[in-house]
This record gives C-alpha cells, sequence and structure tokens, in this order.
C-alpha cells in the first residue's frame, strides 16, 4: 500500500508539472501568437534568429515549440533554412536557461503569483490581462509541483530498491540515455523530465552522472519531438527539425561518452548536486549553439538531399481548395450531408483565410498581380456560397430532421457570413491598398504597427475559428466570442489613438487618416463575420445573454 500511494503521489506531482508548464505556454500563446510570425521571421542572420529562439524559448518554456513554429514558418516560405536551424539552436539554450531559472529556490514567490494570477485571471475582462494571470498562475502551479516532488521523493531516498536501480543507470549510462529519451518522448516536455531529474540528483536519489546521463538523453528525445510532430509538413518544413535532430543526437552522443569516461564534471561542479547537473545541461546548449551555427551551411545542404522538394504541381491542375465538396448522391442522408456542409464551409473559410493572410503585405508593399489574383479567388468564395444555397434548397425538412436541417441551416448562415467577410477584402481592404500606393500615402509608424497587430489577432481568430468548425469544442467558441469582443476594443483604442496623433498634429497621420480608419473599420467587421461560427453553439448551450441592454 506504501509503493502504491509512493505512484500516486509521483504521478500526481509530474501530472502537476506538465500541466503547469502547458498552462504558462498556453497563455503565451493566447496572448501573443499571432505577433510570433513577425517577430521570429524579421532576423535574418544566424544570431540574430538564435537569440531570438532564445528568447521565445524562455517565454514558451519549450524548445519544442519554437522549434515547430520555425518549422510551420520554413515549411511555408516565411523562414529561410539557415534562420530556421538558427532558431531552433538558440530555443535549445533558451530552454536550458529556464532550467536554470526554475531551479533557484522561488517558494517565497508562489502566494505572490498566485494572488496575482488569480485577481488578473478571475477579475480582468481584457484577454490580455487573463492570460498574463494563467501565466503568473502556471509558473507558481511549476514551483509547487517541484516542491512536491521533493517532499515525495525523499522519504524514498533511503529505500533498498532506489540504489539498485540508481547505481545500474550510473554503470550502464545508454540504458538511462535511453530512459531520459523514453521520458522526454512520453511526456512531450524535456522541460519537466529535466526538472525532474535535477530534484532526484539534488535530494540524493540518483547519482550525478546518472542524472546527466538522463538529461542528455532528453536532450535528444527534445530534439525527436519536433521531427515526429512535422512529419506531415511540406519538405522544407520537415528538413528544419530533422537537421536540429541530427547535430542534437549527434553531439548528445558525444557528450555521454566524454562525460561517462573523463573527469569533465568536477570543472563544472556547482554548490550542489542538482547545480551541477544544470550546469552541464547549460554547457552541453551553448556547446551545440557554437558547434551548430558554422555547420547551418552543410546541414542546409544534407537536408535537401534528404528530403528534396515536393514535385511542383501540373499548372493546370485545380487547387484542391477550389474544388466543390458537395454530393448530390448523400443529400437525403442527414449525417453525410450534415458532414459534406461542414466540410465545404470549412474550405470556404481557408480560401478566404488564403485572401485575408497577405493584406498587410500588400498594404506595406503593393503588387498588382498579387491582387488581381486574390480578387479571382473570390470567385471561388462565391459559387461555393452558391451550391450550398442549391444543395440546402433542395433538403426535404421533413425527412431530413428538425436538428439536422437547423444545422444545415446554421452552416448555411456562417458560408453566407464567410462569403461576406471575403467581399470585405475584396472589396474594402485590396482598394485600400491600391489607393494608398497610387497615392503614395503612408502610415505613421505607430499606426502601421496597430494595424499590423490586430491583422495578427484576426489571423489567429481565422485559425480558432477553424477549430470550432471542426471539433465543436465549446470553450474554443467561447474563446472565439471573447476575441470578437478583444478585436472590438482593439478597434476602438486603435482609433482613439489615432485621434490623439491626429491633434498632436502628426502629419503622416492626417494624411493617411481615411485610409487609417477605413480599414480598422473593414478589419474589425471581418473578424465579426468570422466569429459567428461561435454563437449557435453558445445558444444551443445557454452561454449568451438575452440582451445587454441593462
Amino acid at each position: 500500500m506504501t509503493i502504491l500511494w509512493f505512484l500516486v503521489q509521483l504521478a500526481g506531482a509530474v501530472m502537476l508539472l506538465l500541466y503547469a508548464v502547458r498552462m504558462v505556454r498556453t497563455g503565451i500563446e493566447r496572448a501573443f501568437g499571432p505577433s510570433f510570425k513577425r517577430v521570429m521571421t524579421q532576423r535574418s542572420n544566424r544570431l540574430g534568429a538564435a537569440g531570438m529562439g532564445l528568447v521565445f524559448a524562455i517565454v514558451l518554456q519549450s524548445s519544442s515549440a519554437v522549434a515547430l513554429l520555425a518549422a510551420s514558418f520554413a515549411g511555408t516560405g516565411a523562414l529561410s533554412f539557415p534562420a530556421g536551424l538558427s532558431l531552433i539552436l538558440g530555443g535549445n539554450l533558451g530552454s536550458a536557461l529556464l532550467i536554470q531559472i526554475l531551479s533557484f529556490p522561488l517558494g517565497w514567490l508562489v502566494p505572490v503569483l498566485l494572488a496575482l494570477g488569480g485577481g488578473l485571471f478571475l477579475r480582468s475582462e481584457r484577454r490580455g490581462a487573463r492570460q498574463a494571470g494563467r501565466i503568473l498562475m502556471g509558473i507558481a502551479f511549476i514551483l509547487i509541483s517541484l516542491r512536491f516532488l521533493r517532499e515525495t521523493m525523499e522519504p524514498i531516498s533511503d529505500s533498498n530498491f532506489l540504489p539498485l536501480i540508481a547505481g545500474y543507470l550510473e554503470s550502464d549510462y545508454v540504458t538511462a540515455a535511453l530512459v531520459g529519451l523514453a521520458l522526454a518522448f512520453i511526456m512531450f516536455s524535456s522541460v519537466a523530465v529535466i526538472l525532474l531529474c535535477v530534484t532526484l540528483v539534488q535530494i540524493g536519489a540518483i547519482p550525478l552522472l546518472a542524472g546527466v546521463s538522463l538529461v542528455l538523453g532528453a536532450n535528444i528525445g527534445s530534439a525527436l519531438i519536433p521531427a515526429w510532430l512535422a512529419r506531415g509538413m511540406p519538405p522544407m518544413g520537415r528538413r528544419v527539425p530533422m537537421a536540429s535532430m541530427v547535430l542534437a543526437c549527434g553531439f548528445a552522443v558525444l557528450a555521454l561518452v566524454g562525460v561517462n569516461h573523463l573527469p569533465v564534471l568536477p570543472l563544472i561542479e556547482g554548490h550542489n548536486t542538482g547545480q551541477t547537473l544544470v550546469n552541464a545541461h547549460v554547457l552541453f546548449n551553448v556547446l551545440l549553439l557554437i558547434v551548430g551555427l558554422p555547420l547551418v551551411g552543410l546541414a542546409d545542404r544534407i537536408s535537401s538531399r534528404l528530403v528534396p522538394p515536393a514535385p511542383t504541381a501540373h499548372p493546370e491542375a485545380l487547387p484542391e481548395s477550389h474544388r466543390s465538396v458537395l454530393d448530390e448522391s448523400v443529400r437525403d442522408n442527414p449525417r453525410l450531408a450534415l458532414a459534406d456542409l461542414r466540410r465545404e464551409v470549412l474550405r470556404m473559410l481557408q480560401v478566404v483565410e488564403s485572401q485575408m493572410r497577405p493584406v498587410m503585405e500588400l498594404y506595406q508593399e503593393f503588387d498588382k498581380p498579387r491582387m488581381q489574383a486574390l480578387r479571382q479567388v473570390d470567385q471561388v468564395v462565391n459559387e461555393a456560397l452558391d451550391g450550398m444555397r442549391r444543395y440546402v434548397a433542395r433538403i426535404n425538412p421533413e425527412s431530413f430532421g428538425e436538428d439536422a436541417y437547423e444545422q444545415a441551416r446554421n452552416l448555411l448562415e456562417y458560408a453566407i457570413a464567410i462569403e461576406a467577410a471575403g467581399d470585405i477584402v475584396v472589396k474594402q481592404l485590396l482598394p485600400i491598398a491600391q489607393e494608398r500606393s497610387e497615392r503614395r500615402i503612408r502610415f505613421s509608424e505607430s499606426g502601421l504597427k496597430e494595424l499590423l497587430s490586430m491583422h495578427e489577432q484576426i489571423i489567429s481568430n481565422l485559425r480558432l475559428a477553424l477549430s470550432v468548425l471542426i471539433s465543436d469544442d465549446l470553450e474554443s467558441a467561447r474563446l472565439l466570442a471573447e476575441a470578437k469582443d478583444e478585436i472590438a476594443r482593439t478597434e476602438r483604442r486603435n482609433r482613439l489613438a489615432h485621434l490623439r496623433r491626429l491633434s498632436e498634429g502628426t502629419e503622416l497621420s492626417f494624411q493617411s487618416s481615411d485610409e487609417h480608419l477605413e480599414t480598422l473599420r473593414a478589419l474589425k467587421e471581418f473578424n465579426s463575420r468570422i466569429a459567428s461560427v461561435a454563437y449557435p453553439m453558445l445558444e444551443h448551450e445557454g452561454q449568451l445573454l438575452a440582451t445587454r441592454l441593462v
């Protein structure tokens, strides 16, 4: 019974640690996620990209998250291979520095973080403040879980079986590394695994040398995770984490052999064994960065041979997103017909996303052929809506069933909203971009930054709308409705900021006032159309107030 209770306590401490790490990452992604692409892709040199990766790994509390972001941006062509690999190498070091920060005695911070975080999360209506509260509480939970883990392990540090396991891991460093690799892969968090190892070494549950082998194995596992998760990405997206995995695995094997056969650890000895383990982890990632950055060009050439680019599609082939998925033969089958309608709406939303995504790029660097191509894509959305109207009109409500027919009507209503959102891009935003280019109108630096930030939030909301449409998840629907309110507040805040600049006599703001205000209104309206997918679900679950009036 004692062993069973120990396992329950250990599992609880580990799960709390994993949840806390995820809680911090989720809060940061929700608060700042839309800006990641712009910030991550603006560094072209290797050192700058590595520094950006370091910062993002500390902020996101995950080098794997940085690697996946780099792979995603590289897959779309927004990030070059050298910059992507440099980001990942910097992210590995950032994750190691995070371990150092969290290993300090910060128990006194727990009540402060809980009080501040809980107050912000429960009392604030602003999305940014709520997510800041989530982040603070997540950090507090990490510190609580580490204390819980230490208290759980201390009673068994003097047991009979633990020294046997610890001794075996110390004598067989290959097995120890494999255990660290497996733990990192199973828990999907090298941060959690390494914090666990630091705690075990600190209380004397396992020897320092075994802890170093476990940590090096966890580094290998951390490199395998993004390579595994990126397997479905385009070739350029797969190349970046694959090259990082090869570099990390090769260097970790060399370090594993060196540490276990050479007197390395006394050179990096800290004030206790836990600090020595942290020093070893940080030093490994510092050396990996120093060795890896000069090899980025070589890694690019090797990975391009291992993962060749995708074959170019035939120019006459119709893109998949331009083909209707409605099947007339299943129209009388409610389950299959609703699935087809949902897929068609999903296709429309993806097409409109492809129209909206490059809008701010056209604002900054106008390209007439690109604008014309986006306008032609609008015809795809119009034809999809016409097809859905005809499809739903031919459904027999009596044979279809009341609930199923209501779902079909809701999907058609959302398709109408998506088509209207596409019209906002084509009839409002693109003409503003063209007029701005022809009249050589420039936004003020603050004004352009406001528009870019608002556009990034809307792209993030588009992805959230896709999630709501696919999963019917109530929590995602609530987040989307909250995001709509946040965009409305952002539009109001940006409008007032623009008016303040006018009152201060900013010349650029006078020249671009009409275009700036029209863009703010168009972005807000576009977001409202996209967010409307959440309301039927919220209304059905009783999550909407009947009126806003007092």
